[in-house]
């Protein structure tokens, strides 16, 4: 499986779950994936702008999805 492959993944369930989410939560939501494989996908879709990790008050990581732009063409 691919970076991208396994990034869109974890986006999807990112998107399911619509709210912050622990890292360790999301670890159990991608059974088929390792914890190396969330992170690193964690990592790609943090630099892409396409996540927001966050380090709450509790020392947790959550990480939450953004909105995906629309491309200006279908703006008009």
């Amino acid at each position: 499986m691919t970076v991208a492959a396994i990034a869109e993944r974890v986006r999807g369930v990112l998107e399911i779950k619509g709210a912050d989410c622990p890292m360790d939560e999301l670890v159990t939501l991608c059974p088929d994936l390792t914890w190396n494989q969330v992170f690193m996908a964690i990592d790609h879709l943090n630099r892409s702008g396409q996540i927001r990790l966050n380090l709450n008050r509790s020392r947790i990581y959550t990480v939450r999805v953004l909105q995906r732009s629309l491309p200006m063409n279908i703006l008009g």
